[in-house]
């Protein structure tokens, strides 16, 4: 969500509680921290959806048939401003014919996995209305969605074509097993797309195979994981860095703040040598 200021040490906003797993009794809990350690703030559901739709152009639209079945079909999209979505679709296709009659309409969108399970990937869905963009919008709907999709410079000229544009009421995003929630359309209208979003992979690869003795100091001094033998960098983001953590007790997951929210596409570097430098003066 768009912020004025930030409190690295503030509790994070989150969505009301929603049901939790039925996880067996015998299972293992991941071990905690060894002293206690302020919250570290991480994105919203709204600020991870919006980031994700920046990232991607594909989706799986999700319209509703005559008979009042549901129709799933593949589609690209543009995003605008405040996080709706340009579509442009045909009246041959039945998704077209089925936005023509009812306006409710669903998105699921995911970026390409890179990992051997897609059901850990992060992904969202956007559901709410489809309208026709007005007199005063149509030219930057039409602009986001020719910016995402070239060709519609070409077939976008053709009669059975139309655009359309999804205006989001509801917003659920999943970020893996166990990590989830859901948004209004306030607020994922008010979120931004992480700056840092482009980069973070690169960042993040970089840190595990050049400075991993800084991870295991974060782990150890910020994350309150005294008795760490090893730490990863499973994700960064305008936030901090979120850490997979090796001990005896057993593996675990935590987050460290930076000492300020990153604004800029290029600020993440920076960040990250603060960190550093203030884990090692936490560890003196």
């Amino acid at each position: 969500m768009t912020e004025t200021a930030y409190d690295a040490t503030a509790e994070p906003t989150r969505p009301p509680a929603e049901p939790d797993h039925d996880v067996p009794a015998d299972l293992p809990s991941p071990p905690g921290p060894l002293v206690a350690v302020p919250p570290a703030p991480r994105r919203s559901p709204a600020e991870e959806a919006r980031t994700l739709v920046a990232g991607t152009r594909t989706a799986t639209l999700a319209t509703l048939s005559e008979d009042g079945t549901p129709w799933a079909s593949l589609v690209m999209y543009g995003m605008l401003a405040d996080g709706g979505l340009a579509l442009m679709v045909s009246t041959l296709a039945e998704h077209g014919r089925n936005l023509e009659r009812d306006p409710r309409a669903s998105v699921a969108i995911t970026p390409p996995s890179s990992g051997a399970d897609p059901l850990q990937s992060p992904r969202v869905t956007l559901a709410g209305r489809v309208e026709r963009p007005g007199p005063d919008d149509e030219a930057e709907v039409r602009a986001a969605y020719e910016e995402a999709v070239s060709a519609a410079r070409v077939f976008g000229r053709f009669g059975d074509f139309s655009l359309w544009v999804l205006r989001v009421a509801r917003v659920r995003w999943i970020g893996g097993f166990g990590v989830m929630g859901s948004d209004d359309a306030a607020a994922y209208a008010a979120a931004e797309p992480d700056p840092v979003a482009p980069t973070a992979e690169r960042a993040i690869a970089h840190l595990n195979a050049d400075h991993a003795d800084s991870l295991l100091e974060m782990a150890r001094t910020l994350a309150g994981y005294g008795d760490a033998t090893a730490a990863r960098c499973g994700g960064a983001d305008r936030y901090g860095l979120s850490l997979e953590i090796e001990t005896p007790r057993g593996a675990a997951s935590a987050r460290v703040a930076f000492a300020a929210r990153v604004d800029a596409p290029d600020g993440l570097r920076a960040a990250t040598v603060e960190l550093a430098r203030r884990a090692r003066v936490a560890g003196a």
